[in-house]
């Protein structure tokens, strides 16, 4: 249970900057067991994005209370995955061979194509959370964020790390996961989803997987595998593809 605990803590060190016990520090070894707990740190940041949310909706307008919501998630996770995906758009927008895109996305500055993307993702999560009903938007929050991860994190199962050499920014979370890791991922990610009482929702699961079947295809074609990059950037787009399959689902079958 101790070594369950500080592999969790791991996690939560490395993906967020939620404080964290002095005795868990970036241990390799841990770091490459701690992805099963990508969803729950998902919860974790999903349920301050509600909170904030939850605390301004009776001063401002929703549209504010959501951008508020989102803020706290950025600061909340230093804009991790929002880093990730502007790294994936630079190094795929400008590069045309494998090592290319590598050394775009190792890259520390911004370029046009990742600034754009950012740009827009973030818009278009503005904009479809704005339409979608107010008294969900809790509960939307917290599985947006747990089930995207949960995305994100089901391609180490299945793909192979791309980055052959020690040149990644940072060590990968992990290059392999078990079956029984990836189970208790599901599990967590999928937990949330049962808090809604429209049974439909779980239709979103649909365009979220063409998501992970898109870009592990789109990957494996032009890299070989996965980065770390690679998984903040599906973990984005598939946030906003939830949250747009809402929209549509409680348009027409609520």
């Amino acid at each position: 249970m101790k070594k369950e605990i500080r592999i969790f803590f791991t996690a939560l060190m490395y993906f967020t900057r939620i404080p964290c016990p002095k005795w868990v520090d970036h241990s390799e070894e841990y770091l490459n067991k701690a992805s099963k707990y990508f969803p729950l740190v998902g919860i974790i940041v999903g349920s301050i994005s509600a909170l904030t949310y939850w605390t301004f909706q009776w001063t401002v307008p929703k549209d504010i209370a959501l951008l508020l919501a989102m803020v706290a998630s950025i600061l909340a996770t230093g804009a991790f995955h929002e880093d990730g995906f502007a790294d994936v758009c630079d190094g795929f927008g400008g590069g045309w061979t494998k090592e290319k895109i590598l050394l775009i996305m190792k890259d520390s500055r911004l370029g046009t194509y990742g600034v754009i993307g950012v740009g827009m993702i973030l818009l278009l999560k503005w904009t479809a959370l704005k339409y979608l009903p107010s008294e969900t938007i809790i509960i939307i929050l917290i599985s947006g964020h747990a089930i995207s991860r949960l995305i994100a994190v089901s391609l180490i199962y299945t793909d192979q790390y791309a980055r052959e050499d020690d040149s990644s920014k940072s060590k990968p979370l992990a290059t392999k996961m078990s079956s029984g890791e990836l189970l208790f991922a599901i599990f967590i990610g999928l937990a949330p989803l049962g808090l809604f009482l429209n049974s439909y929702v779980f239709l979103t699961l649909l365009p979220l997987l063409f998501v992970r079947w898109y870009f592990s295809r789109y990957f494996k074609k032009w890299i070989g595998g996965y980065t770390g990059d690679c998984l903040g950037a599906v973990q984005q787009v598939a946030e906003v593809v939830f949250y747009i399959s809402l929209m549509v689902i409680f348009k027409y079958m609520h």
